[in-house]
């Protein structure tokens, strides 16, 4: 099992935690607790993350809450970019980084379900 620090997926979450938590930076006062949801939702797939690697009876149910997670993450900031709180550059760059753990977790998931 390799350290969780190393799996490509960590890295991309991270990477995403730090994009959401620059581009969110500035949002208006009305929707700081908006962002800081935003903010902590990823925070908590990066957790998930964790749990996933560590293992491997709840594997697979984790990675489906993963996706789930991901694709709320994704809801909420495309919302941010229809309510003008965020660029289209913002918003593609973030998006991008989405796309790349839903993907990563939904082969991962395959592969642990497979497995059982």
């Amino acid at each position: 099992m390799a350290q969780y620090q190393h799996l490509p997926i960590y890295k991309a979450t991270y990477d995403l935690l730090v994009a959401v938590t620059q581009v969110t930076r500035h949002f208006p006062r009305d929707f700081k607790t908006y962002a800081t949801r935003i903010r902590e939702e990823v925070m908590e797939v990066v957790l998930l993350i964790y749990r996933a690697n560590s293992s491997r009876d709840e594997r697979a149910a984790l990675l489906t809450v993963i996706v789930e997670r991901m694709q709320g993450i994704e809801l909420s900031l495309r919302l941010a970019k229809d309510m003008h709180l965020l660029s289209v550059k913002q918003f593609s760059s973030v998006v991008m980084l989405t796309d790349s753990v839903l993907r990563q977790a939904q082969g991962w998931r395959k592969t642990a379900v497979s497995a059982e």
